[in-house]
């Protein structure tokens, strides 16, 4: 069966949905808890949507499992003229592999059908923020089956995202999309050649096959393992033979062409070069980062734990290290229920103002963004806010602007792995500790508190393991 999700799949990664269907099943990994956790709020998103703008719907009577059963008895309420259904299914079989959508619902209008002066039109509820092309594909895969069901096309299908916005897609404009997508779909899963593997750990990161596909690229040694090999650049260097690491480390200008910068091929170089010796290389650094690292006796560390879904920055972690007495303390500053944020950025901010001249070592962008949201939303003095921001030291920043690292991710974990640290969950990530924070909101077990907060304090001390060494060895 060519089932939506296996559509789905396809359009994000065409190798998992030849998986999907020839891989070995024991090689997939396990459910993760925070993909468990998104489909559980995508359903309670549907339900939501489904309370508020369509409450009288049918759901059809499934007497089997036997999808062409359920079709049949989807098709028998759009007979009948059933004004909203729920959990429809439809089946076309014309295709050397029969096809399956699940639409969340079938809106009865007024147009010509084989059933009558009526017709369908589909609506997809996602739990996207914006209409991204793959649910676009969905709601327009489902108009695509319904043309086959009523033997009329519905000239739009909707999608309703988490905001409740409504989105119509022109089902003139996507029906040729979809039957190309279909038809390409069709042949690559009926291929004997497996397609080529592409580690890309933000579109890989909660697929059951990563594990798998990853084992795959260590062994092939492959340049999506090399930072900054993107799918574009890793096109762009095979097409002039550069397919190996050590191609990628030895290139040659005689092999370079038009369509590639030579700026970004000789970073792509050196990152080739650092991972293939296992040594970090420097780099002619701006000057203004000459006094970045640079601190008194006291360093503040500054950590966050957040659930974007929610708007929550639920932690906020900072590790106070006096140099002068070689002491250090973790504050963990937890909100245990959302309305308590306000009073932990309070209680953070009494703690930064303590040592005013102090920097603040951070790891990404996202801890001086989360600054600005809060000192906004809670209404905190601009002035405060500026000082505060002034001592903030982003030492992702300060790497990719003076080190090269011989890792495959540029991430805090990656490299303190690299440099020999260990956090006391390993595996451990922050979408993890959102699951916990989710968790305990539900069942109140105060053990998930306790490992947020061990979680973030190795994320602090990770982010001080990773500036002694760069003061030590890339000042």
């Amino acid at each position: 069966m060519l089932t939506d999700q296996l559509l789905l799949d396809y359009k994000r990664c065409q190798r998992r949905a030849y998986l999907n269907i020839h891989g070995d099943a024991t090689r997939r990994d396990g459910e993760r808890d925070f993909r468990l956790k998104l489909k559980q709020e995508a359903a309670r998103h549907v339900q939501v949507v489904l309370e508020r703008f369509y409450p009288k719907y049918v759901q059809p009577n499934y007497i089997s499992a036997n999808w062409q059963q359920k079709a049949a008895a989807t098709r028998e309420l759009m007979q009948q003229g059933t004004e909203l259904i729920y959990q429809g299914v439809l089946y076309r079989s014309d295709y050397s592999t029969p096809l399956i959508g699940t639409p969340h619902l079938l809106v009865k209008q007024p147009g010509q059908s084989c059933f009558g002066n009526w017709s369908y039109y589909p609506v997809s509820i996602q739990l996207g923020r914006r209409p991204k092309p793959e649910y676009k594909l969905m709601a327009a895969f489902y108009g695509y089956l319904l043309q086959d069901v009523q033997n009329s096309l519905p000239p739009v299908a909707q999608m309703i995202l988490r905001r409740h916005d409504s989105h119509s897609i022109d089902m003139g404009r996507w029906l040729h999309k979809v039957q190309q997508i279909l038809a390409d779909l069709l042949s690559a899963i009926a291929s004997s050649t497996e397609p080529e593997v592409f580690i890309s750990r933000q579109r890989c990161n909660l697929c059951q096959w990563y594990s798998h596909c990853y084992g795959v690229a260590q062994a092939e040694k492959h340049l999506s393992l090399v930072p900054g090999v993107t799918p574009s650049r890793y096109q762009q260097l095979k097409a002039i033979g550069v397919n190996t690491l050590a191609s990628l480390a030895e290139i040659s200008p005689q092999q370079l062409n038009k369509t590639l910068d030579k700026e970004i091929i000789r970073q792509l170089q050196q990152q080739a070069l650092a991972i293939r010796e296992n040594r970090p290389l420097g780099k002619n650094s701006p000057a203004s980062l000459v006094n970045y690292l640079i601190s008194d006796n006291i360093e503040l560390y500054f950590d966050i734990e957040a659930e974007p879904e929610r708007e929550l920055d639920y932690l906020l972690g900072v590790l106070v290290v006096n140099r002068q007495t070689n002491t250090e303390r973790f504050y963990p500053f937890l909100a245990e229920f959302p309305e308590q944020e306000g009073e932990i950025w309070q209680e953070f901010l009494d703690l930064v103002n303590l040592y005013p001249q102090a920097p603040i070592f951070h790891y990404s962008d996202y801890e001086v963004e989360t600054i600005k949201r809060l000192a906004k939303l809670y209404h905190t003095p601009r002035e405060q806010q500026q000082a505060l921001l002034s001592r903030f030291r982003d030492l992702h920043h300060y790497v990719i602007n003076a080190v090269i690292f011989p890792v495959e991710s540029y991430s805090l974990k990656s490299l303190a792995n690299w440099l020999g640290f260990q956090w006391r969950n390993p595996g451990v990530s922050g979408d993890q500790s959102v699951y916990w924070y989710d968790q305990w909101l539900t069942n109140r077990d105060r053990q998930l508190l306790e490992l947020i907060v061990n979680y973030n304090e190795d994320d602090c001390r990770a982010t001080r393991h990773l500036k002694d060494w760069l003061v030590e060895h890339f000042p």
